[in-house]
């Protein structure tokens, strides 16, 4: 008897190394079966039509497909024709799928005229999709000015110089054909804002528009506003509107105030002109008096050249000083006369 078995066959090995492929591919397709046959079912009892193999192919691209085939029921269930493509690329583009689709199926049974593609080209421009369902069947209620942006008034100033301070509140609806490249609330507000201060500026009299604010509200809300924005405007309200400060009285006094202000700086500039003018006049006066001085110091040098000369004798000299004192005399009492006069005025 043999010690050792014989050389096992070469077809028995390759027989068990086939049944061992089989069987371990039998267990991948009963995992992948028993892990997608639930949705897969569920899918083709609920007419959402999905396959195994797209379940398959969503699992190797690392889709959610669990939430897409749940997404897809309840879209199909709602009466919306959606493919699964466009659930998928919806999800892989970083789309918000679960709001899309409760948008889309809130605006179906609204009657609103909002495509799934539509839908999704607004959640990925980056707004809330559903909110804007909801705002268009609910229309949403804005505060002009924004008190969250610190202001709680707007301030215009009618023809008279009254300063009013008003508060609106405006209703809005979303327009869906409007919402991708459309403006938002904030230019909302800054229209709204600015036709109030306008239809207040071009008021009168600030009692006018205290009796009757509907005037400032009808006048905006003719303006169409709402043009290139996602709303469209159905009602414009005055919440509040109260007297401020006489912003023209006060321009006035400080109108007043400045023209004094370059008044007194002109006086000065002249008063200054006029002083430096004295100074001036003073200096030369004083340098006059200095070239009399002069001149009458040259009197005695041209007397004594004039000895030395010949030309003027000594009796010439005491004529000379005669006539000087008698001019002197003559003046001193022509002096005293007019003090006389004076006096007795």
């Amino acid at each position: 008897m043999p010690l050792f078995a014989a050389d096992p066959d070469p077809l028995n090995i390759v027989l068990i190394i086939f049944a061992a492929v089989v069987a371990l591919g039998f267990l991948i397709f009963l995992f992948v079966f028993f892990g997608f046959v639930r949705l897969w079912i569920q899918s083709l009892l609920t007419g959402a039509n999905i396959s195994i193999f797209s379940l398959i192919g969503m699992k190797l691209r690392k889709v959610n497909y669990e939430m897409i085939v749940n997404q897809k029921i309840a879209l199909v269930q709602a009466g919306v024709e959606v493919t699964t493509e466009d659930l998928e690329s919806h999800f892989l583009a970083g789309g918000k799928i679960p709001r899309t689709a409760a948008a889309v199926i809130a605006a179906n049974k609204a009657n609103l005229n909002l495509s799934w593609r539509t839908a999704a080209a607004i959640d990925l421009a980056g707004r809330n999709v559903l909110e804007a369902v909801q705002t268009s069947v609910i229309p949403k209620v804005i505060d002009c000015p924004d008190p969250t942006k610190g202001k709680q008034y707007l301030d215009a100033v009618c023809k008279n110089g009254i300063q009013l301070l008003a508060k609106a509140r405006v209703t809005v609806r979303t327009k869906l054909d409007r919402l991708v490249g459309g403006a938002g609330e904030e230019t909302i507000i800054a229209r709204v804002g600015e036709g109030i201060v306008k239809a207040i500026g071009s008021a009168h009299d600030h009692k006018e528009v205290l009796a009757n604010p509907g005037m400032i509200s009808q006048t905006v809300l003719h303006s169409g506003l709402d043009a290139q924005t996602a709303f469209e405007i159905v009602s414009i309200d005055i919440a509040n509107l109260e007297p401020g400060e006489n912003i023209g009285a006060k321009l006035q006094a400080e109108q007043a105030a400045a023209d004094l202000r370059v008044a007194q700086a002109e006086a000065e500039k002249r008063r200054a002109a006029a002083v430096a003018r004295e100074q001036e006049m003073q200096a030369l006066v004083q340098e006059n008096r200095a070239k009399v001085v002069e001149a009458e110091a040259q009197v005695p040098l041209a007397i004594a050249e004039a000895f030395r000369s010949g030309h003027m004798g000594v009796m010439d000299y005491y004529n000379m000083k005669n006539l000087q004192a008698d001019t002197t005399m003559r003046s001193n009492i022509a002096g005293m006369g007019t003090q006389n006069k004076d006096g007795g005025r």
